[in-house]
């Protein structure tokens, strides 16, 4: 079995959004950064806008609340933080019903 051998090495990471690598020849002193893959796992790009994730402001927006009110409400940010970036008016849309729902367990 044969290894591949990369022609560069990895030094770190900056923001969580590059990696820093050089080039592993012994006479190299030069580095440079490149973008991380998308990570659509831990971090999709539809829920990482303004140096802000989703998940946090959805932790933020539902301190205190419980149950089917703390669902509306993080289901409501969720879908218009992503409009944009995945479903446009679909997710509106998806927005608009929790809403509606959420309207109508408050009355």
């Amino acid at each position: 079995m044969s290894v591949f051998k990369s022609p560069f090495s990895f030094i770190g990471l900056t923001d969580d959004k590059y990696v820093i690598v050089k080039e592993a020849s012994k006479n190299s002193k030069d580095s440079f950064t490149m973008p991380l893959p998308n990570d659509n796992v831990n971090h999709p790009k539809h829920y990482t806008q303004g140096g802000i994730e989703c998940i946090d402001a959805l932790k933020a927006a539902t301190v205190g609340k419980t149950g089917i009110e703390a669902v509306c409400v993080a289901n409501i940010i969720k879908y218009l933080w992503r409009y944009e970036e995945k479903n446009g008016v679909e997710d509106c849309l998806k927005a608009k019903w929790y809403l509606e729902r959420l309207i109508k367990e408050l009355k």
